[in-house]
């Protein structure tokens, strides 16, 4: 159950349609979770072996001191992939613009509206005084909202950001993976008891991304748009590949899938940050780091 389709998550799509899933003998359901919370319910409920979204979702449920919680065993993407959008085109934006303004900026306690209040921090602007940030309402939705008048700016995944561009209907000003710099965004978890009843299922699906990992980092932002145009069929070759190109510039998908421990302790930081975590959870717990020992 992966949190959101977008081209952010391209290794995970070339893994796919490259057969590296094939190669390691399984065979992959996909579906749209439509946010983290909704994802992690999906694992904890049995309705998917495996979730995807950003490990905070695992931090919550482990504090909530639930026995059988989700451990994360593989890191795909390494900081933010969300754009900030504005109505006009911008190219002289500046950060301090944003006084006084709304952001649509997704739901609360999720990675969209943590890591912008985390750099909006960076910025010198604090969340709640200096600018304001909508936090009510899930990330599928956030596109229609904006377009239809609400708040001045929104922050949007790709492809959606070029095609609302591209329309006219919204303009990016800035992006929020490179303020932000290396955060482990989305990684890949599944119940404790899943991972030790089917230890070679958590690895043959690690074994995968890896090589959707090291053929992404190896082949250009072309053959990328290539390798995943059957999961954006609806997007033009333009739009595919100008979104490949700029996560690609600004390295957003890690070439391994081990989430270090100083990125997971600098993520719970950031959570706490924004007010939305009140203890840290111990790496050990909730994240495994057993399936990228044999990675070659």
């Amino acid at each position: 159950s992966e949190v959101t389709h977008s081209i952010f998550y391209a290794p995970q799509y070339v893994a796919l349609t490259q057969g590296f899933f094939e190669e390691e003998g399984l065979e992959i359901e996909l579906s749209n979770g439509q946010g983290a919370d909704k994802v992690m319910t999906a694992v904890l409920t049995d309705q998917a072996d495996i979730g995807f979204a950003g490990p905070e979702a695992s931090v919550y449920v482990y504090n909530e001191g639930k026995e059988d919680h989700a451990v994360v065993f593989a890191q795909l993407t390494n900081g933010d992939g969300t754009f900030l959008m504005g109505r006009e085109p911008d190219p002289d934006f500046q950060w301090s613009d944003l006084k006084g303004k709304t952001i649509i900026g997704g739901r609360k306690g999720g990675m969209p509206a943590i890591v912008l209040q985390y750099v909006l921090k960076k910025k010198g602007l604090t969340a709640g005084e200096d600018v304001f940030i909508d936090t009510t309402m899930q990330f599928a939705a956030m596109p229609g909202a904006f377009m239809g008048g609400q708040g001045d700016y929104v922050i949007i995944f790709e492809p959606t950001a070029s095609s609302m561009e591209k329309e006219g209907k919204g303009y990016i000003v800035a992006s929020l993976g490179k303020e932000s710099g290396e955060v482990p965004y989305t990684a890949y978890f599944a119940k404790k008891s899943t991972i030790e009843k089917n230890p070679e299922l958590i690895q043959k699906f690690t074994n995968a991304i890896y090589k959707g990992q090291r053929w992404v980092d190896s082949h250009t932002p072309e053959e990328i748009a290539e390798a995943i145009r059957p999961h954006f069929p609806d997007e033009s070759d333009e739009i595919l590949i100008s979104s490949v190109r700029r996560y690609k510039e600004q390295n957003t998908w890690k070439k391994d899938p081990l989430l270090l421990e100083d990125d997971f302790y600098l993520l719970q930081e950031i959570i706490q940050d924004a007010g939305e975590l009140n203890k840290i959870a111990p790496y050990e717990e909730v994240v495994t780091t057993e399936f990228c020992k044999t990675l070659k």
